[in-house]
């Protein structure tokens, strides 16, 4: 202790560690701290745990620690992202690369200059990019009715931004010629009513007014000229029963569609169902032999492959065995459902005589102050018996259809004439070309009691269709091309 103090006393530096206590005591004694001073092995050591310590985040920084009085790199802005520029799509990428490359530069020797000076250098990068971006569209060739709006930045600003369009900038010389045979939204939508006025005034258009989304009134006319000639590429063989069926028989096939209305109505299912059904039964007999025991195999595979198309919620591959008394299993079913649909190349989107009646029927009840629901179900029943006749495979969808809505109306009024240029004109038939058809529907309307197939009879003379299954002209139809005289 004595040898302790004495060292204090004499305000050396002392050779051995300070404790804290030793040095509140000398502190104390003399009322000057000790400058003591960390041995140089102390220091190193605290170097090293530092830098131990900073190792973690300086592998994570990389490169940006030594890059940190740098300026942060800008992405370029996005000129064009559309299609419009194709011809010249890799000038303009070297182009842009160029702009952005010398943009960059400027940016950072103005990053150099005054406040004052910072705002004119700003403006006249902007007229450089913009007299760049009218360079590189004066040399485009684009559409007339296309319109192109620049950014903000290179627009003028007067009292609100406002967008320049190709029309303004581009001059007459470089601009492509419009096709003559497109059209646009516009004069799609008012493509009917204009058709109807050129024909004759009195044919009323029956698109103009038609509320129903699902009707796509824009393209309504362009969609069923093109199901007119989509009815005769995909239309079944009308001489396969006599060149290609030798086991099946018309009035096997009549049995069989009979019956499954029946199913299709225990199943509670569309009539879009019914008629693509048949159209499958007949395209695939058109094309393949089978014998009849495997006849109601392909009926009640069609009907499931129409379900599974047409229908929101279809019937399971089991109910289908079911209703056929579990005479075919499920394996069976599935092996049918693969050989039709490859036979058929898988062509399910098919017009059948339900896909013309719908535009038929709007446009008979168009002339009609109150349309009647009597006429759709008549029109509907008549049509539904062609299926189960083979014959009527002569006729096309359309002109059964069509067929379908003249007897209806004759059926309903034989006071007026059935057939008016409205009708003429949508269903682009005459009355002397649907007399054939009429005719033969017409035999079948009346033939209540010789018929042993009444399954669409027994269907339609239930109230919620009107009964509309007992109504028969009061006079013949052959009585109305010869009052109307059709020619």
């Amino acid at each position: 202790m004595n040898k302790e103090n004495a060292v204090g006393t004499k305000n050396e530096a002392p050779t051995t560690r300070i404790t804290r206590s030793r040095a509140k005591a000398l502190g104390m004694s003399t009322g000057i701290l000790p400058s003591s001073r960390p041995s140089f092995k102390q220091e190193q050591k605290r170097t090293v745990c530092a830098n131990a310590k900073r190792s973690a985040s300086d592998e994570n920084k990389g490169t940006m620690v030594g890059d940190a009085g740098k300026q942060h790199k800008k992405r370029a802005v996005l000129k064009d992202v559309t299609n419009i520029f194709c011809e010249n799509s890799y000038l303009n990428c070297v182009n842009a690369t160029k702009a952005q490359t010398s943009k960059r530069g400027r940016k950072r020797s103005l990053k150099k200059d005054t406040d004052v000076h910072q705002s004119e250098a700003v403006q006249i990068i902007q007229e450089d990019d913009k007299a760049e971006f009218l360079q590189e569209l004066s040399k485009t060739k684009v559409a007339e009715s296309v319109e192109i709006t620049i950014p903000d930045k290179w627009a003028k600003q007067e009292n609100s931004e406002h967008s320049i369009s190709v029309r303004d900038v581009v001059a007459e010389s470089s601009r492509k010629p419009r096709d003559k045979g497109r059209r646009t939204y516009e004069a799609v939508y008012k493509y009917g009513e204009k058709t109807a006025a050129l024909v004759h005034p009195s044919i009323v258009d029956i698109d103009s007014k038609h509320m129903d989304p699902q009707a796509c009134t824009p393209y309504a006319l362009d969609i069923y000229n093109y199901k007119r000639m989509t009815e005769l590429e995909r239309r079944p063989s009308t001489t396969y029963m006599e060149t290609l069926q030798e086991d099946v028989t018309p009035n096997m096939r009549g049995i069989l569609i009979d019956w499954l209305v029946e199913v299709s109505e225990e199943y509670k299912l569309v009539p879009d169902t019914l008629y693509l059904t048949v159209n499958l039964i007949d395209r695939f007999l058109s094309q393949n032999f089978i014998e009849k025991q495997r006849l109601q195999l392909l009926g009640v595979t069609c009907m499931l492959i129409a379900s599974k198309y047409e229908e929101i919620c279809p019937p399971q591959v089991e109910e289908f065995c079911f209703i056929t008394d579990n005479t075919y299993t499920r394996l069976e079913v599935l092996k049918m459902e693969s050989q039709v649909l490859n036979l058929l190349h898988f062509q399910l989107s098919v017009p059948t005589i339900k896909t013309f009646l719908r535009r038929f029927v709007q446009a008979a009840q168009v002339s009609i102050e109150v349309p009647f629901v009597e006429l759709e179900y008549l029109a509907n029943y008549l049509a539904e018996l062609t299926l189960v006749e083979y014959s009527f495979l002569k006729f096309l969808p359309s002109l059964t259809a069509a067929s379908a809505v003249l007897l209806a109306r004759w059926t309903l009024n034989q006071s007026d004439n059935p057939w008016n240029l409205t009708l003429e004109h949508y269903t682009n038939y005459k009355a002397s070309e649907l007399k054939p058809a009429v005719l033969a529907l017409e035999n079948l309307q009346l033939n209540t009691s010789g018929s042993t197939l009444n399954a669409i009879r027994e269907k339609y003379r239930h109230q919620k269709f009107k009964l509309v299954a007992t109504l028969t002209p009061s006079e013949p139809a052959l009585s109305l091309f010869q009052r109307f005289n059709y020619s």
